[in-house]
């Protein structure tokens, strides 16, 4: 009997044990579990840092796909971090509207304009009035005939300054100063950023000197990537201009005037150009022998680019001396030149809803720059996204009509932009 009750007590134990064990190992698959469980909330609950981005909850778009119209769809909620891509770029349009004896109308409302892209309506989304700041700049070409008054070009740039609102900025470009080697040309010089302190201008008018050449293309294609390289503020939104003062005769850039074109029609930039009438004085000077004190030549640039232009497959060998031609031949150039720059003045006036005027004298270049000011302060500003959501890079053409508005109005605006690739 008491062997069988030893027995007894140590298939007892054994039991005990065994459970014991049992329950250890389950507690620790539970411990395991739940640890890797809260870690795992840990990590989706753990905010993002700024500039995380979220992980994507749907496949993203391919190149192909439709551009979204607006940065999320309706409903969603985005979080802090979450990068949002808008793919539709807007479009500003600036647009002038006048009576029927040309004076400004103002106080229109965004339901007097309807837009059109290449032929298709567009909803208008944005509409700055008359009253919005604008954005210039100003433009100071002091080469050829011009030289001799710079002090007068400084006086009219400057009343053409204070005849702006106080909340408009102005950037001024010229060409450098004149130097003693009459073979080195001249470059663009940014005197002062968009800037609205008046007293910074006219310091900066008053280190405008003359020049030895015009670096035409070069000053748009700079004006465009550097005065207005960052992107407008809210209330500026179609209001940029350039306002040049030249005769458009470019003599030594590295930049074509086609690209020029291209870049300050897709930034949205309205372009004015008065005209200087130095035709005259240049083809005088360009008669004489290259020994003559006071004689002007081309430059290589000018002959090459003449030649690309108007006789490509001429050897570029027959235009690298400008000594070497004949007074006719070096007059046909120059009037050649002269023609082509106007024509390019008025393209791209009219492309970007701006204007040229043409100033036989300095007396009409104030008075230009009188008109350019007014304009600029009566200007609409109408913005718009694309239904054509395609990044193709092509020109599309707009038109701006008016409703609601008295008979004769007539209305000016930019001709068309190039879309994004």
């Amino acid at each position: 009997m008491t062997v069988s009750k030893n027995l007894a007590n140590k298939g007892s134990t054994v039991r005990v044990r065994a459970c014991a064990c049992l329950a250890a190992v389950i507690a620790c698959l539970w411990l395991v579990t739940f640890a890797a469980s809260a870690q795992q909330d840990s990590k989706q609950q753990r905010p993002r840092r700024v500039g995380q981005s979220k992980p994507a909850a749907r496949p993203a778009q391919t190149p192909t796909s439709p551009a979204p119209s607006s940065p999320t769809e309706p409903g969603e909620e985005v979080s802090e971090g979450d990068v949002v891509r808008v793919e539709t770029q807007l479009v500003s349009v600036p647009t002038v509207v006048t009576d029927s004896a040309g004076h400004p109308l103002a106080g229109l409302r965004a339901e007097n304009f309807r837009i059109f892209e290449n032929g298709q309506p567009q909803a208008i989304s944005n509409f700055a009035t008359t009253e919005a700041p604008f954005e210039v700049a100003l433009l100071l070409d002091t080469s050829g005939s011009t030289r001799a008054d710079v002090q007068l070009i400084r006086r009219a740039a400057s009343l053409f300054i204070d005849s702006l609102r106080a909340g408009d900025r102005v950037a001024i470009v010229s060409f450098n100063a004149v130097r003693e080697d009459r073979d080195t040309l001249a470059t663009v010089e940014i005197k002062t950023p968009l800037t609205n302190d008046r007293a910074r201008l006219r310091l900066a008018l008053d280190t405008v000197g003359t020049s030895n050449g015009t670096p035409f293309y070069d000053a748009l294609e700079r004006i465009s990537d550097e005065v207005f390289r960052e992107p407008p503020r809210e209330e500026v939104r179609g209001r940029r201009a350039v306002v040049a003062l030249t005769d458009g005769v470019d003599s030594s850039s590295d930049a074509e005037f086609s690209e020029a074109r291209a870049r300050l029609l897709r930034a949205g930039v309205t372009c004015y150009f008065i005209q200087v009438n130095t035709e005259d004085y240049v083809e005088e000077r360009l008669m004489r022998d290259c020994t003559d004190f006071g004689t002007l030549r081309l430059s290589r640039t000018q002959l090459q680019r003449y030649r690309k232009i108007f006789v490509p497959r001429a050897p570029a060998g027959d235009y690298n001396s400008f000594c070497q031609m004949g007074q006719f031949e070096r007059m046909k150039i120059s009037r050649d030149l002269y023609n082509l720059a106007r024509s390019e003045m008025v393209d791209l006036a009219r492309s970007s809803g701006g204007r040229a005027f043409e100033a036989a004298d300095l007396r009409d270049a104030r008075a230009a720059f009188t008109e350019v000011a007014n304009e600029i302060g009566t200007q609409y500003s109408l913005g718009y996204y694309p239904t054509n959501k395609a990044r193709d890079g092509r020109f599309r053409t707009i038109k701006v009509e008016l409703k609601g508005v008295a008979r004769g109005a007539h209305v000016r605006a930019r001709e068309g932009y190039y879309a994004s690739r």
